[in-house]
Parts: C-alpha cells; structure tokens; sequence
C-alpha cells in the first residue's frame, strides 16, 4: 500500500490533505464553546467560572497526550519515510500502552489528592463545591482523554486524517447532544456538563483502539509493544513544546483566574473564561493545519526530499499570513455575537467581555506563526528548538506581562497580556526559522 504521505504536494493538494484536521480541530472548539455555552446559560456563570478554574487540571492531561502524540508522531513518520514500517508499528503500540497507563496514574493521582488541588487553583467558598462536582467526574475520563489526543494526531500519521476527523466529530456531537440531555432535561448541572465532556472522549478513543487492532492493512496497526525507553525519551523531549504549552496554558489559566478574581471577581473568571474560548476556536486553523502537515514535514525529511520541504514551508507561510489578518478581523467583527451566545446583551460579564475582546484580539496577528513554527520544529525532530519557542512564548512572556502589567496599568493590562507575548513570540519564531532554514532545507 502507497503511502500517502509520499506523494508531490502543491498548494491545492497540501490545503485538501490539512483539512480533515482544520475541521477537526474548529469542530472542537466548537463542541467545546457549546460545552461552555450550556453551563453558562443553564447552570450559571458562576458555574463557568468553576469550570475555567479546574481548566489548569485538564491542560496537564491535554499536555501528556499532546506530547506523546505529537513526539511519536514525528518519529513514526520520519521512520516510515526510511521504509522502517515493521519498526514504526512496534513505536506506535509501545506509545498508546504508554499513554493508557500515564492516564490512569493521572487519574489516580487525581482522586487522592483533589480537595488540595482544588484550593490550591484558586477555589473560592463561591466555586468550590462546583468545581468538586465537576473535576470528580471528569477524572474518570482520564485515561480517554489521553487516547484520544494520541488518536487524533496518529491518524493523520498514518495517512488516515479523513477517519480521525469522522470520529472526532461523532464525539463531539455525542457531547452536544448529552450535554442538552444531561443539563436541561435530567437537570444534572455542571456533573452532567463533565459526564458528556467524558463521553465525547470515549467515542474517538475506543474507536482507535478497535480500528488499529482490527485493520491489518494501513501503515499503522498494533502489534506486540516492545518496551523502548530511548524511544519514548525522544518521543517526551520532541513533543515537549506542544507539552510546554499546555504546562504554560495551566499556569497562565491559574494567574489569569487569580488575577480576574482580585481585580473583578466572579464576573472577570466568566468573562476571561468566554475569551478564551473564544481564542481556541479562532485559532483552530492554525493547530490544525499546523498538525495536519507536520507528517508530510517529518516524511519528506525522513526521505530528504529537500523539493517538497521547501514548498510545504513557502505554501505553509502564504496560508498563515493570509488566516492570520481574516481571523484578527473576524475577532473584531463578531465579538459580540459571540459574547452574547455565552451571556446576554446588557450583563457585567457581556459588557467586561466585550471591553477585553477588542485589546486581545490583536493576538491573533501573531499566534499562527508562532504556533506553526514551533510544530515546524517538531515535525523536524528538533524539541529543543521547538519546546524554546513554546517556552518563552506561552510561559515567559506571559507570566512577565501578568505580573507587571496589572500593577501598571491595572485590568487593561491583563488583556494585554497574550498580545505582547504573542508579538514577543513571533520575534523568536523568525529568527530561529530564518537561523534554521539552510540546515533542514526548507527555505
């Protein structure tokens, strides 16, 4: 079988091959923000509030998955690309039963120890009892939640990214369903929110489980896992910027928390809360093209068709540019429709969120060069250079502006912060690709 990942890519074909992992990844966003839309509406915004301050726990398990996926991703693709597919499957099983068992311990972990957890994110007599209610389910989910981070990438990985994306979809649209079912009709509160969010995760992930045992056909299918520490170090240390920067989102979620609930309260965790929403979808293009590409990135590498790298890397930077400035104005243009879909027209939190919206959003002119260039990197094995820019963008700079800015110019400087950090970023993300480029040969 051809593997799909060695064909000639032009603009035309390398967009088409993205694309189930563009819409993949605004797919869920989208379930997502629904998730939120339906605690906001029905449970309450304290409620969402809650859910934003228990969002550090899920970065830490988005971060293990995103760094095994994403690692391994490289490294299965690079050896498929050197013909070493007897090798690659052996990687892939051995990863997947590395991920199954660090989301267990995850949850484990969780449970003994989540009253401290808890009040040590920042909840409040208000919250707290919300965000028990929430997080208790949710740990049960774990172990999902990591397959499916590692599904969603490996499928693109072995050339199947039209499959990820069916499956994706129908847990997202498992979680719409039961969170209406869970919250309105059976009135089951922020525990139902959690319960459906648990579901749509199962659906992907026990689906890959059953797909990649069964299917003997593909590139990619489970064989018997052979323990392979140097592997799993590599795979650890190349996905570590996509681990860095959720690791950063965790710590970045908590001061915003901390910050909002000193400067505004309640209100201000609701408002940063629908903000941030916001900024996952509006930046689900760039993931997932960024994702999406990456194995043609590290194949062509595997393979040194140094033609192709510099074409995908030329196609890469006209595409990004181009979404960059559509989504810096679709954040201006439609920031109280999607506001007003989280908390009506009118209420402090609407009118707290409206004011924030329009500094953040100059954001967006940098974050798809930044978030592209550190999956660059990865894609080409280089962690180090790749976990450097995740570093000091999503954590450095951001804990800095946090920090300073508020005593300068007070609430306005908390919005602030993302865009410095961002334009920060995008100064690193260029030197290094301009130092790079002749070593890797994509320009």
């Amino acid at each position: 079988m051809k593997n799909s990942l060695a064909r000639n890519f032009n603009l035309r074909s390398l967009l088409f091959f993205a694309l189930p992992t563009i819409v993949m990844m605004v797919f869920m966003s989208l379930y997502t923000m629904v998730d939120g839309v339906f605690v906001s509406r029905f449970v309450g915004t304290d409620a969402l509030s809650a859910v934003n301050i228990v969002f550090p726990l899920v970065s830490v398990v988005i971060a293990v998955g995103i760094m095994l996926a994403t690692g391994a991703s490289a490294i299965l693709a690079k050896e498929m690309g050197q013909g070493q597919d007897t090798l690659s499957r052996k990687h892939f099983s051995f990863i997947i039963l590395v991920g199954l068992v660090l989301g267990l311990l995850i949850s484990v972990a969780g449970f003994l120890f989540l009253p401290e957890m808890l009040l040590l994110l920042g909840a409040n007599e208000v919250l707290y009892t919300l965000c028990h209610e929430y997080t208790w389910v949710l740990l049960w989910f774990v172990p999902m939640a990591v397959l499916q981070m590692l599904f969603q990438t490996l499928f693109v990985t072995a050339g199947r990214p039209g499959l990820g994306l069916i499956v994706t979809v129908a847990g997202g649209v498992a979680n719409i369903v039961l969170d209406y079912v869970f919250i309105v009709p059976m009135g089951m509160g922020i525990s139902g929110a959690a319960l459906a969010t648990g579901i749509g995760y199962s659906i992907p992930a026990v689906f890959g489980v059953f797909y990649f045992a069964l299917n003997r056909k593909g590139t990619l299918y489970f064989v018997k896992p052979v323990f392979d520490g140097k592997m799993l170090l590599k795979s650890c240390t190349n996905g570590s910027s996509e681990m860095v920067t959720n690791l950063s989102t965790a710590v970045t979620t908590y001061l915003f928390n901390i910050l909002m609930l000193r400067y505004v309260g309640e209100d201000g965790v609701a408002a940063i809360t629908i903000v941030l929403y916001a900024q996952y979808l509006l930046t689900a293009v760039f993931l997932g093209y960024s994702t999406g590409i990456a194995p043609v990135v590290s194949y062509n590498f595997g393979s040194r068709n140094t033609n192709q790298l510099k074409k995908v890397f030329k196609i890469s930077l006209l595409f990004i540019g181009v979404v960059s400035l559509l989504t810096f104005a679709m954040a201006h243009l439609f920031s109280r429709v999607i506001t007003g879909v989280f908390t009506p027209p009118g209420t402090a939190v609407f009118e707290l969120t409206i004011s924030g919206f329009h500094i953040f959003a100059f954001a967006f002119l940098f974050m798809g060069v930044n978030i592209f260039a550190s999956a660059l990197f990865t894609a080409l094995s280089n962690g180090k250079v790749s976990a450097l820019l995740s570093f000091v963008r999503t954590f450095v700079f951001i804990v800095a502006a946090l920090l300073l800015l508020p005593q300068v110019i007070g609430l306005t400087g908390i919005w602030l912060a993302i865009p410095l950090a961002e334009g920060l970023g995008l100064f690193f993300s260029l030197v290094f690709l301009g130092k790079k480029r002749k070593g890797y040969g994509y320009a």
